[in-house]
């Protein structure tokens, strides 16, 4: 492979393989169908090594370019859990949680994780294909670099439309709302993650978007560039946890054959 970019058209020759292991579909769709965003729980704690084995679970989830720009903060102490849940507007499913843990999408962290990434690669992959250490330390700052400030965002724009009038090409993150939306899509999957590693082991969560994100974050004494993507609460359904039956609209509106 010439350039680091046909990382994304031609299959490199890692000499690695992992056979799928055998899977349970039912129980799966039974993790999947039970998953129900409960608004009170009981006060049956949750063990602490449930929570550390969902948090692992949650940080397998995949991300743009393995760059994992998440953090998950499980807040422990009395004092600051109360004040979290006052934040979540005093909602009952943060009110009674028996754990509450914060979800903070990075935009910033993607320098170090490159690093990181070069690192592992090193270590763990020492005959990758030299187009991979490319992609990383070429295309990487290329596409997340927009100058201090985001300056340079709008040549940076200019200057990717004017490559794509060749053929087909990436176009973003060319902004600082293309990276806020970058860091949020890949900090999603990793909630859903989440949840449903919760429900896996009996537990239930219920996804907060509805707080004070700005209060959160000095809450946390987390920077700007750490942008609250949701608190989950977590704990074990009370009889009346679920106000309903789950409602979802007709899959025509949503699913599409072209």
């Amino acid at each position: 492979m010439s350039t680091s970019s046909s990382v994304f058209s031609e299959i490199p020759d890692f000499n690695y393989s992992e056979p799928a292991i055998s899977t349970d579909a039912e129980e799966f769709e039974k993790v999947i169908r039970s998953r129900r965003s409960t608004r009170n729980f009981t006060n049956d704690p949750i063990p602490e090594e449930v929570m550390r084995r969902c948090l692992e679970l949650a940080l397998l989830a995949p991300s743009s370019s393995n760059m994992q720009p998440w953090e998950f903060y499980w807040v422990r102490e009395s004092q600051k859990k109360r004040e979290l849940a006052r934040l979540c507007l005093d909602q009952p499913a943060a009110r009674n949680a028996q754990e509450l843990v914060v979800c903070v999408a990075r935009l910033d962290t993607w320098r170090r994780n490159r690093r990181l990434m070069l690192e592992l690669i090193a270590h763990s992959m020492p005959e990758a294909p030299p187009a991979i250490i490319r992609y990383y330390e070429k295309l990487i700052p290329w596409a997340f670099w927009h100058g201090p400030c985001y300056l340079l965002s709008p040549l940076k724009r200019l200057v990717m439309n004017v490559i794509a009038l060749r053929g087909p090409m990436v176009r973003g993150p060319s902004s600082k709302s293309d990276m806020r939306v970058w860091a949020h899509k890949s900090t999603a999957l990793a909630c859903e993650n989440l949840m449903l590693a919760i429900r896996a082991f009996g537990y239930d969560s219920c996804p907060i978007e509805g707080m004070d994100g700005t209060r959160v974050r000095k809450l946390l004494r987390l920077p700007r560039a750490a942008e609250i993507c949701m608190v989950i609460a977590i704990g074990k359904r009370a009889k009346d946890g679920i106000y309903g039956p789950q409602l979802r609209f007709a899959n025509s509106y949503f699913v599409f054959e072209v």
